[in-house]
């Protein structure tokens, strides 16, 4: 992947997810996902409003789920105007696209979520995103359109990088553990924690849950941590078997 998937979470109207296209394209963007469109797929209205993007429409992958369209990512962006009090590093679209460039030169997969129109993202999809984009602005009218949010973000990538240093990583024999993986990660330890009985008092279940998923999205792990992490959780479950 040479560039960002761009991946619109249960889109409502098909006239934005085809402006969504159109504004991709402008910028040489043609990676786009969408999750359980409100009005079916394919849409009419889409391809009517993406003009000469639609290409990108057909070659659109469809998705049910968040999870199943972040699987194969290594990084995952997160558009909103609101932070929804989730402790996670916030950037200008300019700032995660110059980030996005370095991420793909180490060879990373990067992904961002657009919200639906209505009401944006919810909080279980911006707990899985690694960072957050938000546009600087007027604090009293912070909604943008869908095809807005995605054109300011395709422009940033569309601008010309070369005077930026790019970061690099060295990596030990291993890589960057894919988003599906990270999510089996945070499964297998939400579990063990509930049998254990961490999440107490109940009223409060849902939001540990919540925290506790942003808190494993926010660290950029190897496949090799996330295999040590899995390897420590099961040998602390055998001590506790062994009464050790």
């Amino acid at each position: 992947m040479t560039q960002p998937a761009f991946i619109l979470i249960r889109p409502q109207m098909g006239e934005n997810i085809g402006g969504a296209a159109r504004a991709m394209w402008n910028f040489g963007l043609d990676r786009m996902r969408i999750t359980s469109p409100r009005d079916g797929w394919p849409n009419p209205k889409a391809d009517a409003m993406a003009s000469g993007a639609g290409r990108l429409l057909d070659e659109a992958q469809i998705f049910d789920s968040t999870d199943a369209a972040l699987a194969d990512c290594d990084f995952v962006f997160a558009t909103t105007a609101r932070h929804r009090d989730l402790t996670k590093p916030v950037m200008t679209p300019e700032r995660a696209m110059a980030h996005t460039r370095n991420l793909i030169a180490e060879g990373k997969k990067v992904g961002v979520m657009f919200g639906p129109e209505r009401a944006g993202l919810e909080n279980e999809d911006i707990a899985r995103a690694n960072a957050i984009i938000s546009v600087p602005v007027n604090p009293e009218f912070a909604s943008l359109n869908l095809a807005q949010c995605v054109l300011l973000t395709a422009y940033e990538w569309g601008q010309d990088a070369h005077d930026m240093p790019a970061e690099s990583m060295e990596m030990a024999k291993t890589e960057f553990a894919p988003q599906h993986e990270v999510a089996k990660l945070a499964e297998h330890y939400e579990e063990r924690l509930d049998q254990a009985g961490f999440f107490f008092p109940e009223t409060k279940a849902e939001s540990m849950k919540l925290n506790l998923r942003n808190f494993w999205s926010r660290m950029p792990m190897t496949r090799v941590d996330v295999q040590t992490l899995h390897g420590m959780l099961r040998q602390m479950v055998r001590w506790k078997e062994r009464g050790d």
